[in-house]
């Protein structure tokens, strides 16, 4: 998948100026940030599943290579075939010869965003397979030719009118504006996939090494008749998703629907180990599982390690002040709000995402609500620093910043120059700009302080100020 990373800014004002996205975002308020909290008061020693939950990523990722090769041997053991791929290109390349040895024409897939990484379903087409998503959302995202912009709600950024529109024109059926209407017409179309599909192909979310496992999370049925339907199912995962035990995954459940979606626990859980038996009514033929790296391992014994905890929730972006203003695609790849200003500097290469770790005001939303206590905004300022370091940023932004530097070091000139810059942004702001006006000298001190913030928060002033200005 191209990385688009390098174009932030320009996107995100593109997308600040969209009405209908605007609007969507603030569902993420209402739905999920709302959700979580009321999912996590029923918690009376949350803090303490933090604790634990964070602990178990840790110590898998500590033993992972350990952990994996139990994970193989017992999977190995009830009939799969594990792979081990260390690139994307190596995904693809597999899933295909996959495909090519047990004759299969027809895929139907789960929504896995490691597939999204690997651009999976391009390489199967371009292979000539055909691919149809069947989770929702992510159907509709393949009818309209789009990425996903939230990782666990991918069609956020789509409103209802937008969908009706989309399916009348796919499906060639009177326009509908019902929601429940407009998912029986997703199922009328997607269930005579499941039947004619030979290989599924789904993700993971975790992977048990005690029991050869794999472990999916979804409120949507679509998911278990991809994995029981076809006679061929692929499970490709990421290598840091390995857990020891069940008892460790029950943990892990514990945060994950309720920082995913708001929900105690899913509509459902599916465990998957090994082939069909022999008596048994459904379940796959063969089943392959596909760990992937990607880049994982060069975060092992770095300071990004922390990262690799991660379960994918969404929680951090949910509550992202940036993300609920310009939403996931302004990113420019897989992982959008503060997960993604880390995974994809990291995966995709520092150069390719120099926004991305910028595009936060570190206010410790994000470390506040991770399930399993990933310090983003502690990460995102060693990407600053890596950045700086290697002489990745702007020549002006550099010498600004060692004026700071010089400036800061010497408390009486900085406290008069800050006057003068406070004078002049004064200045600035009587002219009519969308800039809050400060009062000259009120507030300042001797010392290295800002002013006092007002009640407002600066997007409500800016927003206020814009409107008059309209008007």
């Amino acid at each position: 998948m191209q990385v688009t990373s390098s174009q932030f800014r320009q996107t995100a004002r593109i997308k600040l100026a969209d009405p209908r996205l605007q609007a969507a975002l603030k569902k993420l308020q209402s739905n999920f940030v709302k959700g979580r909290a009321e999912r996590v008061a029923e918690l009376d020693n949350f803090e303490e599943i933090r604790d634990a939950a964070a602990a178990i990523r840790d110590h898998a990722l500590a033993h992972l290579d350990a952990y994996l090769e139990e994970f193989e041997k017992n999977a190995t053991a009830r009939g799969a075939v594990v792979h081990w791929a260390e690139t994307a290109d190596d995904v693809n390349r597999i899933v295909c010869e996959i495909a090519a040895r047990h004759g299969v024409r027809r895929i139907a897939k789960s929504k896995s965003m490691v597939t999204e990484e690997c651009g999976l379903n391009e390489g199967l087409e371009a292979a000539g397979y055909e691919v149809i998503e069947t989770d929702l959302g992510e159907y509709i995202l393949q009818l309209a030719n789009e990425r996903p912009s939230h990782i666990v709600a991918p069609v956020v950024h789509k409103s209802r009118e937008e969908i009706s529109d989309l399916f009348a024109q796919k499906h060639a059926r009177p326009r509908k504006t019902d929601i429940a209407q407009l998912t029986r017409e997703a199922r009328d179309m997607l269930r005579p996939q499941f039947l004619a599909a030979d290989m599924g192909v789904s993700g993971a979310n975790f992977i048990i090494a005690e029991t050869g496992s794999t472990l999916m999370v979804t409120n949507e049925g679509n998911g278990r008749m991809v994995t029981t339907l076809p006679r061929v199912h692929v499970a490709i995962t990421g290598i840091e998703k390995v857990v020891p035990t069940l008892e460790d995954v029950s943990v892990l459940l514990r945060l994950l629907p309720r920082h995913g979606t708001g929900q105690s626990i899913t509509n459902y859980i599916s465990v998957t180990t090994g082939v069909r038996d022999a008596d048994a009514t459904d379940g796959p033929e063969h089943f392959h599982v596909v760990l992937v790296d990607a880049g994982r391992t060069r975060l092992l014994g770095t300071d990004f390690q922390a990262m690799l905890r991660c379960i994918r929730c969404g929680a951090c972006m949910n509550h992202c002040p940036v993300y609920q203003s310009v939403g996931g695609h302004a990113y420019g790849w897989v992982y959008p709000g503060p997960m993604g200003s880390v995974l994809t500097p990291s995966y995709a290469g520092l150069e390719a995402a120099l926004d991305l770790p910028h595009a936060a005001t570190l206010c410790n939303q994000c470390g506040v609500v991770c399930p399993v206590k990933i310090p983003l905004p502690e990460l995102l300022r060693k990407l600053r620093e890596r950045q700086f370091e290697r002489g990745l940023r702007p020549w002006s932004e550099r010498l600004g910043l060692r004026a700071w530097v010089w400036f800061a070091q010497r408390p009486a000139l900085y406290a008069l120059v800050s006057r003068i810059a406070a004078a002049a942004l004064a200045w600035w702001a009587g002219r009519d700009r969308l800039i809050h006006r400060l009062p000259f000298g009120a507030g300042w001190s001797g010392g290295r302080d800002l002013p006092a913030p007002e009640g407002a928060t600066f997007r409500d002033l800016y927003r206020d100020r814009r409107q008059k200005r309209e008007s």
